[in-house]
């Protein structure tokens, strides 16, 4: 499946995990974040979508915020783990490690009956 086809609401429920394991990698900025998610084979994820996410990440104690200035340009808004948000990070890991075990498993049953029933 192309990743732009994957359903914006597995999306919504997988970007915190990646982004705080993006951020375990050290500081970055949005446009950054944005280039990994892609990479990683996420698909676009818009800014109007990360940066309330990232807000949300600030606001819980997860993130702290820097501005650096730019290399000939403006100044950029880094984003950077705190030591709760690196536990949060590896616990969010494991987590989802574990649900998606469990998904597969149902999935995997699913496509079972399917072929089956050919």
């Amino acid at each position: 499946m192309d990743s732009e086809q994957w359903p914006s609401e597995w999306l919504r429920g997988v970007l915190g995990v990646c982004v705080l394991r993006i951020l375990l990698d050290g500081p970055s900025y949005g446009y950054a974040i944005t280039r990994r998610l892609e990479e990683a084979g996420l698909g676009t994820v818009k800014g109007g979508t990360l940066y309330p996410l990232l807000t949300r990440l600030e606001e819980a104690g997860y993130v702290v915020v820097e501005w650096r200035p730019g290399e000939g340009g403006p100044g950029r808004k880094f984003f950077a783990l705190t030591g709760q948000g690196r536990i949060q990070a590896q616990e969010q890991a494991a987590r989802w490690v574990d649900f998606t075990i469990t998904t597969r498993g149902l999935v995997d049953d699913a496509l079972a009956v399917r072929g089956s029933e050919r």
